[in-house]
This record gives C-alpha cells, sequence and structure tokens, in this order.
C-alpha cells in the first residue's frame, strides 16, 4: 500500500514538472512572438510615418505644379491681350515689332548701359539742331556720392516719378548742344514722352558765344528678371 502511494506521488511530481515544462514552453514561445511582433510593428509604424511625409510632400509639389500651371495659362491670356492692345500697337517704333515689345523697351530686364545710350541718342535725335556731346554711365558709388547734393531736385521730380519699388536704377551724366535754349527744352520734352522712363536729376546751362551746352545728369530704370529654380528636397525616415 506504502509503494502504491509512492508510485502515485512519483507521477504527480513527474506531471508537474511535465507541465512545467509545457507552461514554460509556451510562456517562452508566446515571449519570443511579442518581441517580433513589437519589432515588426515598430518598424511598420516607422514605414507609416515615413510614407505619410512623402505622400504630403507629392501632395504639396503636386499643388504647386498645378498652381505653376494655372499661373502660366494666365500669364499667356496676359501676353495674348497685350499683344492686341491698340495703345501699345500705336507706340510701336515700325510695324515688324509685337506690342509687347513696348513694354520691354519702357522697362529692360538689364542694365544695358549701350541700350540706354542709344535709346537716349534717338530721342536726342529727333530734335533738329541738337546733338549728343557725350554720354555715360555713372557707377553706383559715383551715384551715391552724388545723392545729398541732388535731394532737392529729386523731390520736385517725385510726381512725376513711377512707383519702381522692385526696379532698379541705373545713374547716367550726358552733355547736350545747341544752338538756342528752345531746341534744348524740345530735348527735354522727348524725354518726359519717351516710352522708357527717364528722369532728370540735375542740370546746367552754358552758353558760348552761338552754342548753348547742356549737362544733364539723370537715371533710368530696369527690373532684372527673375528665374525659377527647381531643388530636390529629401525625406529621412
Amino acid at each position: 500500500m506504502a509503494e502504491a502511494k509512492k508510485d502515485a506521488s512519483l507521477n504527480k511530481r513527474r506531471q508537474i514538472d511535465r507541465t512545467g515544462r509545457v507552461m514554460f514552453g509556451w510562456v517562452a514561445g508566446a515571449s519570443v512572438l511579442v518581441g517580433f511582433a513589437l519589432v515588426i510593428g515598430g518598424f511598420l509604424i516607422q514605414r507609416i510615418i515615413f510614407e505619410t511625409k512623402v505622400l504630403t510632400e507629392k501632395t504639396q509639389t503636386m499643388s504647386t505644379l498645378d498652381h505653376n500651371i494655372k499661373t502660366y495659362d494666365g500669364l499667356r491670356d496676359n501676353v495674348r491681350v497685350l499683344n492686341t492692345n491698340s495703345a501699345l500697337g500705336s507706340a510701336k517704333i515700325n510695324d515688324k515689332e509685337e506690342p509687347l515689345r513696348v513694354i520691354l523697351d519702357a522697362l529692360p530686364a538689364d542694365n544695358n548701359s549701350l541700350a540706354l545710350g542709344a535709346s537716349i541718342q534717338n530721342l536726342v535725335g529727333r530734335v533738329p539742331g541738337a546733338k549728343l556731346e557725350s554720354f555715360q554711365t555713372v557707377t553706383s558709388d559715383e551715384a551715391s556720392s552724388n545723392d545729398n547734393s541732388n535731394d532737392s531736385s529729386k523731390s520736385s521730380n517725385k510726381e512725376n516719378t513711377t512707383n519702381t519699388s522692385s526696379a532698379q536704377q541705373i545713374a547716367f551724366t550726358m552733355e547736350l548742344s545747341a544752338s538756342n535754349a528752345d531746341t534744348l527744352r524740345d530735348v527735354l520734352r522727348n524725354f518726359e514722352k519717351s516710352i522708357r522712363v527717364i528722369d532728370i536729376d540735375e542740370s546746367t546751362i552754358e552758353a558760348s558765344g552761338s552754342k548753348i551746352t547742356m549737362s544733364v545728369s539723370g537715371h533710368a530704370y530696369y527690373l532684372p528678371s527673375k528665374t525659377i529654380q527647381l531643388n530636390k528636397k529629401g525625406i529621412k525616415p
């Protein structure tokens, strides 16, 4: 009887040990699975966040491209309208030019001193008896040194100056000659009528015999062309 009880006790211990090993195996396996699940879940979460960032940037880029396309279409329509504008058409130098060229001549995209000199020569040449003796552009340092002395004359001409908050100035000096003051006055009137805005800052007149000489300092304007630059943007996961 005692041996039977002893055998039953050993069997119970074996069953308990076997059950403990099985439970340990299940717990260890579950721990491994949970660990894998956490690693995979973290990777998936990072991937989802990264894909969301990429999708957001792509959406913003597509929105910008759509806006630029619409803007381009609007600009193209505006150019078409300007090319049919009767006022611009009447201001053309010759019939072969497009009306839009008038705007480009009025506000060039660079500080081309040769083009400015040619424009001034053309304005002077329209007045019989007037002669352009000399013309030269002035550097920014030289122009700034004359700003203080020209403040009073600039303020008097301010009403006739167009709004050039985004435009740049190109300063110049020139010397004109004629046989009478009326001829020089007609030259200045041509500057006022010029399609390109030319402001006179200061002028002095000297008479020597039958010749009258006028020294003029002034400035014209140009609007630097704008460039479009495409950049690459990297997104880190």
